[in-house]
């Protein structure tokens, strides 16, 4: 058989307001933990300040993972290296057009009240590729990072909709 098949992980660069955050919860559970050694219902609390990090946490880190198998991608959305949600999913027949966001070919597919989905790094000098995808009758705009070998195979599969 001729299967394809690359994946990819991107770390989501996290914004400067979630160090805040991280240490204003840990400053918390230092204070619960506290609570917790002189007051007699303080082991609730540090239980529910420690369940609240713990999620928050979890939350806060995220990575895409890109995964191409014969002509579908997928996308998923991984929460703190434990966590697994499917963001995105099409194939090649649905997708138009695959290019780098800053490539002139995306600005004549885009319209009016297209979704924007971001499944990037955010990260600076980040090679960011765009995805039209016509599904039904939405068109939606997916911004994502691909390496070489995931846009070699999408270009094997659909050799006029990938832009270089």
């Amino acid at each position: 058989m001729n299967d394809s098949y690359a994946e990819w992980l991107v770390k989501k660069k996290a914004p400067a307001y979630t160090y805040f955050i991280k240490g204003a919860l840990i400053f918390f559970c230092i204070i619960a933990l506290l609570a917790a050694l002189i007051l007699p219902f303080g082991i609730i609390i540090l239980a529910i300040v420690g369940a609240i990090t713990y999620y928050a946490f979890q939350r806060l880190s995220i990575e895409f993972e890109y995964l191409v198998v014969n002509d579908q991608l997928t996308i998923d959305k991984v929460m703190g290296k434990a966590k697994r949600k499917k963001a995105w999913e099409g194939t090649m027949a649905e997708i138009q057009i695959v290019a780098p966001v800053d490539s002139y070919m995306i600005k004549d597919y885009e319209k009016q009240g297209m979704k924007i989905l971001d499944f990037s790094s955010h990260t600076p000098h980040a090679r960011v590729y765009a995805i039209i995808n016509q599904a039904g009758s939405t068109t939606e705009k997916i911004l994502f990072e691909p390496n070489d070998k995931i846009l070699s195979i999408m270009r094997q599969k659909g050799p006029r909709k990938v832009i270089q």
